[in-house]
């Protein structure tokens, strides 16, 4: 491939690129003056969706869970040490 195709390529590329950056810098994180509210809060307030009790729980959970697995492993593999 020569100098010439291959900076053209760039520049498709760069033009391609900046097109699909420009759409999605369209969007608006604010909420719409649609009839009944936020659809993205059920009432809790800005943020508060779902249940951050069973969030928690369930991020404790991979972890106990991760630190079982990992003394599993190093007692199944302990004999090829020796």
């Amino acid at each position: 491939m020569t100098l010439r195709a291959t900076l053209a390529a760039g520049a498709i590329a760069a033009v391609a690129w900046l097109a699909i950056a420009a759409s999605v810098l369209a969007a608006s994180p604010s909420p719409t003056a649609a009839p009944g509210g936020d659809p993205r809060s059920s009432g809790q307030g800005p943020g508060l969706v779902g249940d951050p009790a069973f969030a928690l729980l369930v991020v404790v959970a991979i972890g106990v869970g991760s630190v079982l697995a990992t003394l599993a492993y190093v007692r199944l593999t302990a004999h090829q040490r020796d």
